[in-house]
């Protein structure tokens, strides 16, 4: 009798323990993003995209802004908005992003497919944009749009992100890493 308890418990424990993990990762920590409207609002997400003259992030126009953070993680940023500017006026001014991959969003978060995003740029029916590079030490943040207006910006680990996190030097071209003794 007492081996059947202990069993019990073990196994509601552990379903408690996955059921808790799951929430962490898909509910938990995230919250919506404010987007600025006015170049006075401080705090607020901008959306910009990085342009080839100056290669300075500058805003575009963005519209029907939803988006989703946490700051439990610098890859969790996900935005789905619309554009009416161009993609041959975007493609003209502001520097592409060739190894554009968007990561998973979670289901809850509906505007965003990044299998469907992914296939588009593939495909070359959406086309990604560097939005803001190093927005974190190693990550950039990505902006992939549409022909017809419709946008989406995650943000996903650059080159020297890729070597600095698996614990090598930077490579050439890159800035150095933030001091993480403090």
């Amino acid at each position: 009798m007492t081996g059947k308890i202990v069993v019990v418990l073990i196994v509601a424990i552990a379903a408690l323990g996955g059921a808790a993990m799951y929430y962490f990762q898909v509910y938990a920590f995230y919250e919506p993003v404010v987007i600025a409207q006015t170049p006075a609002m401080q705090g607020a997400t901008r959306i910009q995209l990085t342009a080839l003259v100056s290669a300075a992030p500058e805003p575009i126009l963005v519209a029907d802004f939803q988006g989703i953070d946490a700051s439990s993680s610098p890859l969790r940023f996900r935005g789905c908005f619309t554009t009416p500017m161009s993609i041959a006026l975007l493609t003209e001014t502001y520097v592409t992003y060739d190894a554009a991959v968007p990561l998973i969003a979670p289901k809850w978060f509906g505007c965003f497919d990044a299998r469907a995003i992914g296939q588009d740029l593939e495909a070359g029916r959406a086309f990604a944009f560097l939005s803001e590079p190093n927005i974190v030490y190693g990550i950039d943040r990505v902006v992939a749009i549409y022909g017809d207006g419709r946008a989406f910006a995650w943000h996903q680990i650059n080159q020297c992100g890729e070597q600095v996190f698996a614990g090598n030097p930077p490579p050439p071209g890159c800035p150095p890493p933030p001091d993480r003794s403090n």
